[in-house]
């Protein structure tokens, strides 16, 4: 395989790399795909997939408890964490060998090692010391991301863990002090305290998922303390004791000093990008606060490379990677993909209740200067949702008063991540809001809720 010539490599197999390999085979180029660990990257085998796999068995864990609210009598439930652990671990090695299956069918090589770019448009992979050297017309870098660490709480892997390690400990600890709100945060603050785990959530921002709208933030703070979970705003760790046989989390507020006591100690401060030791520096690719630079092609400063997914600017989301590895790799093969909208990307948070949003918050778009409709349905009042014994949340819709146009949802409740799709095909297409309105959503559905905010922000709401 050495100086084998391709018409691309692509560096990383997550959901950027493999997306954007296979994208290029079907134009017609021949693909190598460097990979050091897994098919799939970390999304696959260690966060996206096997995290919904856990909060699965969280979500039938609390239906069993719940079972007498639905007129159904369930002796005693207890957890099998171990089981819980292994099945997510199954699902992952499963989709894992799915993206095999596709390499194959697609004519993809599966190049194993650690991708590093060499000037004229080569790459060299090191594996277990031996390297090769392979060349190609193209090269995308897709490397990814890993937990961010702070100087406060360095990571150990035992009792100060990143994402990685709390979807693999090996007892379910009784105390769990969770550092960041964000998706990764809240997703296994609510894991954790499902299955029985004291969680205390600390946030240095003044409110928990805090990229979301403020409406959205409160409710699930609420949802959340109801739940037992304790929240710490505005607060931050200055300090981990771990010399003990637990951890003494130090944390500041406004409220003072107050130390912490915790089996473990989880770090969802967000992800630091993999950009060390893969040859950047080396052939001359611009970076800028640890970001590769691109145009809106992915397209750096040096021809022929190419980077896509968290290593460049915007969320650092799965299906951002993709979209933008099928944007690149189309953009390569000369047809004429039109530009990511980076305002109309969907983010979703798999917690209990879900969040899901896409677009405009409603203070952003005053901010951005938009006169605004606002509309609100709670799920209180939909028939579906009480039915499913999942009341709590609403959908929240903000609309230009101007001309009509959708600027932003915001929904917190039951299955609102697979609502939001609805929104971001409605703002692709430019619908107005008076166009969802007279679009006959099916009764009883979650998804009613999106055309009854919609007619509350035109004063038009039926059923409130």
């Amino acid at each position: 395989m050495a100086d084998t010539k391709y018409d691309l490599i692509v560096i990383g197999s997550g959901p950027g790399g493999y997306v954007a390999a296979i994208r290029a085979s079907q134009l017609g180029m021949k693909v190598g795909v460097v990979e050091k660990a897994e098919l799939g990257g970390i999304c696959l085998n260690w966060g996206c997939i096997p995290t919904k796999a856990l909060l699965k068995s969280a979500n039938v864990f609390e239906y069993i408890q719940h079972a007498r609210d639905y007129g159904i009598n369930v002796k005693e439930a207890s957890i099998d964490f171990a089981g819980m652990i292994q099945r997510s671990r199954e699902v992952a090695g499963a989709m894992s060998k799915g993206i095999q299956f596709l390499f194959k069918k697609n004519k993809i090589d599966i190049i194993t090692g650690f991708g590093k770019l060499k000037a004229g448009k080569k790459v060299e992979v090191d594996h277990d010391g031996k390297k090769s050297e392979y060349a190609a017309g193209h090269i995308i870098v897709a490397t990814g991301a890993r937990s961010k660490e702070l100087p406060a709480m360095p990571i150990d892997g035992k009792k100060i863990i990143g994402y990685r390690q709390a979807m693999t400990l090996k007892e379910r600890p009784k105390k769990m002090v969770v550092v960041g709100s964000g998706a990764i945060g809240v997703e296994f603050a609510y894991f954790y305290n499902t299955i029985g785990t004291d969680v205390t959530i600390v946030e240095f921002l003044p409110t928990i998922v805090p990229v979301e709208d403020e409406e959205v933030s409160k409710q699930l703070g609420r949802s959340f303390k109801k739940a037992g979970i304790t929240i710490k705003t505005s607060a931050e760790v200055t300090a981990v004791d771990t010399k003990g046989k637990g951890c003494k989390v130090t944390v500041k507020s406004k409220k003072g000093e107050e130390v912490i006591e915790c089996d473990i100690v989880l770090s969802a401060v967000g992800v630091t990008t993999n950009l060390e030791g893969i040859g950047l520096e080396e052939v001359g690719v611009a970076t800028d606060k640890g970001k590769v630079i691109v145009d809106d092609y992915y397209r750096t400063n040096i021809p022929g490379i190419y980077a896509i997914g968290d290593i460049v600017h915007g969320p650092a989301l799965a299906h951002v990677a993709s979209a933008e590895g099928i944007t690149c790799v189309e953009k390569i093969a000369g047809q004429n993909p039109e530009p990511i909208d980076y305002n109309n990307i969907p983010g979703c948070t798999y917690c209990s209740p879900e969040v899901a949003s896409v677009g405009y918050t409603e203070k952003a778009a005053k901010e951005a200067g938009y006169e605004v409709k606002v509309g609100k349905f709670p799920f209180t009042a939909s028939g579906k949702a009480k039915a499913a014994g999942a009341p709590e949340g609403f959908v929240k819709v903000i609309f230009d008063a101007k001309y009509g146009e959708w600027l932003g949802a915001h929904m917190i409740g039951a299955n609102v991540t697979e609502m939001i799709a609805e929104v971001v095909a409605a703002r692709k297409l430019e619908t107005t809001g008076h166009e969802i309105i007279k679009s006959i959503h099916p009764h009883p559905t979650m998804s009613e809720a999106v055309m009854e905010a919609t007619a509350a922000a035109y004063d038009e709401v039926i059923h409130l």
